[in-house]
């Protein structure tokens, strides 16, 4: 592959070499090439670079002054990153090239190497490495779509016909409704349905200090601030080409509006503590579950973002308001827990239903699936729940004897795989975190087989603590091979 002939694949690439005269001409060729290109003299400018910025092939010598391109390899492959290696070396002996292999290098090239060979290994690195994003990003849609909206009320209906028409659009969307209703879901399904190849993000302008937020969003250079020790990417930038969910945007504080507002207006930003202008190529929807009109009364909210983000408003119905769709909800949540923690249930008793969909649930739908949840939980499976294993607007629907003991870290654990989305429904754990550790140790080990390393792991606990609390909870699982 000559200079002249332009590549299938172009790339961000790395290259570290202590050879100044190489390292010119392997920049000039592959600039050549259409790559952009970074070039440094050692492994420890390699890693600040890597830090820095993605790249998303890294070609780099194997014996350089201090850090060596092997330690900068086990580097990148520790932190989990899709970028593809290259290693060279003079030394080209079967030790290296083993040694290079071991620790995950894509390929390994001894010196002097002929540069049309090395065009080639790039460009299959380069396909790995988007073979690789791509894989990444079915696994992560395949992992959104068992979480999906259901419901056939005329509201549901609606709003599936508002999603239609405006996920293909880069529309900014208002999604308004209150806590529990599903806002977050309606905007990855929105991303889902789009033409956006980018990631879907999702910041919650509340749960981070105001102090912090702004480098949540923009990100900051190293020496920004006190403790900024490094180059840290924004939600912006993370999510280039892709969507950003603002949950609670009304929470964010009215100066931190004014850049959000610019962003919107202008398309660019700035890290903070940086000069370099970015260009957001990047959707916004934004969610609220309070009084938009009355916060822009009372100064809290800008009257000119609020006209910015509410370009498309989806309103989201309480659940007590679209009871219909009460009963498909139940029937998905029980299925998923069947499915996610190898639980038996087997469905509801027609009084349990009944009870279900008479129920104005506050909490809405985020409140009728915990409600599933700690009901399945403490039922143990193989049976219908009845009426007498949900508790329901804080009341206990019966009596069952002394409390067993709780363990928070194993029940937020449990709710974890229930919500992969980083636990958007905390606040509502302390409705739940009762009654529930024998029998979640008790369906953890029977979905595992009674294998105490597995539990252990998807419990989050290490196995000694596991085996203490079986003892404690006089617990008898049966014995299989521990690995």
């Amino acid at each position: 592959m000559t200079a002249e002939t332009k590549p299938e694949l172009t790339g961000h690439i790395l290259v570290a070499d202590d050879e100044e005269s190489l390292r010119w001409v392997l920049e000039r060729f592959l600039t050549q090439q259409g790559h952009t290109v970074v070039a440094v003299p050692d492994g420890t400018a390699a890693l600040e670079e890597l830090q820095r910025q993605t790249f998303d092939v890294a070609l780099m010598d194997i014996s350089m002054p201090g850090t060596t391109g092997l330690d900068v390899l086990t580097t990148i492959r520790g932190t989990g990153s899709e970028t593809s290696c290259i290693v060279m070396t003079a030394q080209s002996t079967m030790a290296n090239a083993i040694e290079a292999t071991k620790r995950g290098a894509y390929d390994y090239l001894p010196k002097p190497f002929e540069l049309d060979h090395l065009g080639v290994l790039v460009q299959r690195a380069l396909t790995l490495h988007r073979l690789s994003r791509d894989l990444q990003r079915l696994r992560g849609e395949l992992r959104e779509q068992e979480d999906h909206l259901v419901g056939s009320s005329p509201a549901m209906q609606d709003t599936f016909k508002t999603i239609g028409r405006v996920a293909p659009t880069d529309a900014t969307v208002l999604i308004r409704g209150e806590t529990g209703t599903g806002k977050e879901l309606v905007a990855k399904t929105i991303h889902r349905h789009s033409d956006r190849r980018g990631a879907f993000w999702a910041i919650n302008c509340s749960a981070i200090p105001a102090e912090l937020l702004e480098s949540e969003l923009f990100g900051h250079e190293r020496g920004a601030f006190t403790g900024a020790i490094e180059r840290r990417l924004g939600k912006f930038e993370l999510a280039e080409g892709g969507t950003l969910f603002l949950d609670e945007v009304a929470d964010m504080p009215v100066t931190l509006q004014a850049k959000l507002l610019r962003v919107l207006q202008e398309r660019e930003y700035t890290r903070l503590g940086g000069r370099e202008r970015l260009i957001a190529d990047v959707r916004i929807i934004a969610a609220t579950n309070r009084d938009l009109e009355a916060a822009m009364g009372a100064g809290l909210f800008r009257e000119d973002l609020y006209y910015r983000l509410n370009v498309v408003t989806l309103a989201l119905v309480p659940l007590r308001k679209r009871r219909g769709d009460v009963a498909p909800l139940i029937d998905f949540f029980l299925a998923k827990m069947n499915r996610r923690l190898g639980m038996r249930i087997l469905g509801l008793s027609d009084e349990a239903r009944a009870l279900l969909v008479g129920h104005t649930w506050p909490g809405n739908v985020r409140e009728l699936e915990n409600t599933l949840l700690r009901a399945a939980v403490l039922a143990g499976g193989q049976r219908p729940l009845l009426p007498d294993d949900f508790v329901l607007g804080g009341a206990a629907a019966r009596a069952s004897g002394p409390p067993v003991p709780i363990d928070v870290a194993v029940t937020q654990r449990a709710l974890d795989l229930l919500h992969p989305d980083g636990g958007r429904t905390r606040d509502l754990y302390g409705t739940i975190l009762a009654d529930v550790e024998r029998a979640l140790l008790a369906a953890v080990l029977q979905h595992t087989g009674g294998n105490q390393v597995k539990a252990a792991d998807i419990l989050g606990i290490n196995r000694n603590t596991l085996r203490k609390k079986l003892t404690d909870l006089d617990l008898q699982i049966p014995k299989v091979d521990q690995e």
